[in-house]
């Protein structure tokens, strides 16, 4: 099959969709099929009556994820180095390639593709792709919705509020919060411009900080719940195993989700019992359809270490997918190495998504292969 791997973008995750998109192209090729790796923000400048030989250049596209950094990239330096200086989040070609393709792998992480605006566009335009659906992807970026979603649905979450950049400086006193509290970005993920305050001061800081993440315009405030974290890996509704995160300091941020020795991660969990963890596992599903979604996704829990009570902090529609990644490990764990989880994430969306025929006619092409 000819596959378009999308990754990158006007993201603070681009960097981590890089490395993941560069390990689903690889991992593609090596399963016969003519996979190519593309920034979605930078797209492929290219010649229009040539494109077609995209599919079989040397190297795949993956030096565009030579030299990825442990640190959030430099958003307004990348935009001003794009060619075109055009305004729009999709580059040259993109949508041209992707229309040449069997079907596009959603390698993305962050605003642009997970906020299901360009699983839309392609609905409209009938690109086919993996990963969730446009109205699941929207509901699970927005951390107010979804917590919405989840109080209605049954789904234990913390309880929260929020601010705007109109009423960003209502003192702390008019919340009816208390410290400490987590401040964390509403539309955001790999926990970039996440904080936990502890006075005032931290308050006042962390919301201005947040604000300036990837042009947000609401900011999630929650009280802060000490205890262990858990990731709950989701395929066609059906929870993997649990996969224990321990930092190796603070919390699970940016930086030790994404350096080396960052985090211990363990598959399955020893800490809590198996009753705890099938009810974990319970609500991920449950959160997985309140929510709409569809294909896969990874629901994000902490226990609390007074009580052991559980609560939903989030839903990844699309979750890292590097080998090293939670939800590869938690797929691993259920006997199904990587290779094997990319395939079946292309085979759950055709069959979700695109009907039994397209399912059919995969599994040929890949036989042949």
């Amino acid at each position: 099959m000819k596959i378009i791997v999308l990754a990158g973008g006007l993201s603070p995750e681009r960097d981590v969709s890089l490395t993941s998109g560069a390990g689903i192209c690889r991992t593609l090729r090596e399963k016969g099929h003519q996979a190519f790796l593309m920034d979605v923000f930078f797209g492929y400048p290219y010649d229009a009556d040539k494109l077609e030989e995209v599919f079989d250049l040397p190297g795949y596209g993956l030096e565009i994820a030579d030299g990825i950094k442990t640190t959030a990239p430099d958003l307004k330096a990348l935009q001003k180095s794009r060619p075109d200086q055009s305004d729009s989040l999709i580059g040259p070609n993109v949508i041209e390639l992707c229309q040449m393709a069997d079907i596009t792998f959603m390698g993305l992480h962050g605003s642009i593709g997970e906020d299901g605006k360009l699983q839309a566009t392609f609905d409209v335009l009938g690109i086919r792709y993996t990963g969730p659906n446009a109205l699941g992807c929207s509901l699970s970026m927005n951390k107010l919705v979804a917590k919405q979603i989840f109080k209605m649905s049954g789904v234990p979450t913390p309880r929260g509020t929020s601010l705007t950049r109109k009423t960003k400086d209502t003192p702390l006193s008019e919340l009816g919060y208390y410290l400490p509290l987590v401040i964390k970005p509403c539309a955001s993920g790999s926990s970039i411009g996440v904080y936990i305050v502890h006075t005032e001061d931290e308050y006042k800081d962390a919301i201005h900080k947040s604000f300036d993440i990837d042009r947000e315009d609401e900011v999630v405030i929650e009280p802060y719940i000490k205890g262990r974290e858990f990731a709950c890996g989701i395929i066609a509704g059906k929870a993997l195993p649990l996969v224990e995160i321990i930092p190796k300091n603070d919390f699970f941020n940016y930086e030790n989700k994404y350096q080396d020795g960052g985090a211990q991660e363990i598959c399955p969990p020893k800490s809590i019992d198996t009753m705890t963890q099938q009810k974990i596992q319970r609500a991920g599903e449950a959160a997985f359809e309140a929510l709409r979604m569809d294909v896969y996704s990874r629901a994000d829990f902490i226990v609390d270490d007074e009580d052991n009570s559980f609560y939903c902090l989030e839903v990844n529609a699309l979750p890292g997918m590097t080998p090293a990644s939670l939800l590869p490990k938690a797929a691993k764990a259920d006997g199904l190495e990587y290779d094997a989880l990319c395939e079946r994430i292309i085979e759950e969306s055709l069959l979700s998504r695109y009907g039994k025929a397209h399912i059919t006619e995969y599994k040929n092409e890949n036989t042949e292969a």
